[in-house]
């Protein structure tokens, strides 16, 4: 199994990208945000964190196909969004049309109306992914730009953690959060939850 590819970035298409690897080339789909980021690295070597499925039915020809992410905390995210009854891969990779970052916080913020912006998201199955999803967005609604610090610069164990903890102390959800960023924002590698909470609240006096 394939979990990670680095070749170089030959040809972007609408739904997904094609990357050569020594004497191979292999077709990668990804969603409209991924692709976005992609295209202007046309040319240039490019490393994906990959998941494999299958597509099709066991009455009918069944094909493999790879999924592709810039890093392993998109992955992770995808994978729980798949797990929605009723969305699969091939809703995820077409509603995923904003970041990560994005599609957590409406999660979140149990924003029914913003996640039926999404394509193929309708009220019904924007009701399901926030009741199976909306606690465990905390450490995807931190991800940021590449140059700035980010979540996934940290263990996601540890930010969900740190926020699981912030909770039980007493703090909503939301302020969990945004305790958890700003003390993240400082730049500083956090190796541990206890110098996570500590940050958080140096941070916060």
């Amino acid at each position: 199994m394939i979990k990670f590819l680095t070749g170089r970035l030959l040809e972007v298409y609408e739904e997904a990208v094609i990357i050569e690897v020594g004497a191979f080339q292999f077709e990668v789909f990804v969603p409209d945000f991924v692709r976005r980021n992609l295209q202007p690295l046309s040319g240039d070597d490019v490393g994906l964190h990959t998941v494999f499925y299958f597509d099709g039915n066991p009455q009918g020809k069944i094909t493999p196909r790879m999924v592709g992410f810039l890093n392993k905390v998109e992955l992770e995210f995808f994978e729980l969004f798949c797990s929605v009854d009723g969305v699969g891969v091939k809703k995820a990779l077409r509603a995923m049309v904003r970041p990560v970052r994005e599609i957590a916080q409406l999660i979140e913020d149990q924003d029914v109306k913003g996640l039926t912006t999404l394509p193929g998201v309708g009220p019904a199955m924007s009701e399901r992914i926030i009741a199976r999803l909306r606690r465990k967005m905390a450490k995807f609604a931190l991800l940021v730009a590449k140059d700035s610090a980010t979540a996934a610069d940290i263990e996601p164990d540890i930010v969900e953690q740190t926020c699981d903890i912030l909770c039980n102390l007493g703090h909503s959800e939301s302020d969990a959060r945004h305790l958890v960023e700003k003390a993240i924002a400082s730049g500083e590698k956090f190796k541990d939850v206890e110098s996570l909470i500590n940050a958080v609240y140096q941070s916060s006096r």
